[in-house]
């Protein structure tokens, strides 16, 4: 291979990114004919400009589709509805569980049985506001500063409630899952909430379309290993077979 130019070794790699879902250093350095040093300097520049998320040993994609609650409420709309019925199902009558402030957690939300006699605790008023109609459900609101983007509490003060109880069991949209990032999000106080609910809750479930998998944003919310388990619309993809290798129960 010629040599070639800073700006045709980045593209190259982006277009491998967009058909492989992940660029290796080694791998890349073959390909490219040039050293893995160079190739890691390519991936620091191209994360600094959002293009891509650097992690060790190569790089992932940011987590597609939109971020905003409004934009995501009409974004796989069935395929949420797919695992909010398989969560439920996990559900015990009489449990206290957490629900935090994703548009999956929303479908989980809307189709709970009134029946469960549960108890819910959530920071999302759009969870708040469709449970407040189910009687049979004792709602528990964790108050705090609006985080306009996703419609949820976050701050200090939600973080000081989540700290003062011990739930049955954590429901977690999540925005990105990767085996070697772990769970992360796109905004620093979403995710600090969301890392004092998981510390709150003997179990934790996590929610993903398969897009969401093997990808990346700024903010680290847990390792892996911190999931009970991960209900997805396709269990059966190639893409999952790492996780079950690492122990985490696919629903």
């Amino acid at each position: 291979m010629r040599h070639m130019l800073k700006e045709e070794r980045q593209r190259h790699i982006l277009e491998w990114l967009q058909k492989n879902k992940t660029v290796l250093l080694p791998g890349m350095s073959r390909e490219l004919g040039v050293s893995e040093d160079t190739v890691r300097r390519d991936i620091k520049e191209l994360s600094a400009q959002g293009f891509l998320k650097e992690v060790r040993g190569g790089a992932i994609p940011h987590a597609l589709g939109p971020h905003g609650l409004k934009e995501r409420e009409n974004f796989a709309g069935r395929q949420k509805q797919r695992m909010a019925k398989k969560a439920v199902k996990l559900i015990k009558k009489g449990q206290v569980i957490i629900l935090d402030g994703g548009t999956s957690t929303l479908a989980v939300a809307s189709i709970l049985p009134e029946n469960l006699q549960i108890t819910v605790i959530t920071n999302s008023f759009p969870i708040a506001n469709l449970l407040e109609e189910k009687k049979g459900i004792d709602l528990i609101f964790a108050g705090g500063r609006l985080f306009r983007e996703s419609f949820i509490t976050t701050g200090q003060d939600t973080c000081g409630f989540y700290q003062q109880i011990k739930a049955d069991t954590c429901f977690l949209g999540v925005c990105s899952i990767d085996l070697e990032s772990g769970l992360t999000g796109q905004y620093y106080d979403e995710s600090a909430v969301k890392k004092t609910m998981i510390k709150s809750s003997r179990q934790v479930i996590a929610l993903a379309t398969p897009e969401k998998l093997n990808t990346a944003e700024a903010f680290h919310i847990c390792p892996i290993q911190s999931l009970s388990g991960l209900i997805t619309t396709s269990p059966d993809i190639d893409l999952l077979k790492p996780y079950r290798k690492a122990g985490i129960r696919v629903l």
